[in-house]
């Protein structure tokens, strides 16, 4: 089950630079990055209401009871989501998608690292380590030379 896991973020990894390229299609056709960002969260929320109806992947959980229970914090994922979507719209044309992806995935990796590490927004801490710091300096080290023309 683990690896199924793995290779389905694998997969959602993979369709992020596809995003980006769609999304600026749609940028392109609506001369409007942020209107193309909101049209990209207004198909992603029906396909999860989809999903949710469909019960895909836990389905309807504990349903909206459990608004009330999560931290004030909890909710700010999609604000996340927007920035994320709306600066790889901007990205895409001036740097590329490589770059663009590359960037994500190394503040991404810097993140996840600190989050790991603290045990910050209620991750499990998993310590720092040479081989981890060294996975996220060839990260930048990946973006530095991507940069390259």
């Amino acid at each position: 089950m683990r690896l199924l896991v793995v290779l389905l973020v694998v997969v959602s990894g993979f369709l992020l630079p596809v995003q980006i390229a769609l999304n600026g299609r749609l940028r392109t056709a609506l001369d409007s990055p942020i209107m193309a960002a909101l049209i990209s969260f207004l198909v992603g929320t029906a396909a999860l209401l989809l999903a949710t109806q469909l019960g895909l992947l836990g389905g309807r959980g504990s349903g909206l009871a459990g608004l009330r229970t999560a931290p004030g914090w909890a909710y700010l994922g999609g604000l996340c989501g927007a920035f994320y979507v709306l600066l790889a719209i901007v990205a895409l044309p001036r740097v590329g998608a490589a770059v663009t992806v590359a960037s994500a995935i190394l503040g991404q990796q810097v993140a996840s690292l600190l989050l790991d590490t603290f045990g910050w927004l209620d991750v499990p801490r998993i310590p720092l380590t040479w081989p981890r710091v060294a996975g996220a300096v060839l990260l930048f080290a990946a973006v530095l030379i991507l940069q390259k023309r």
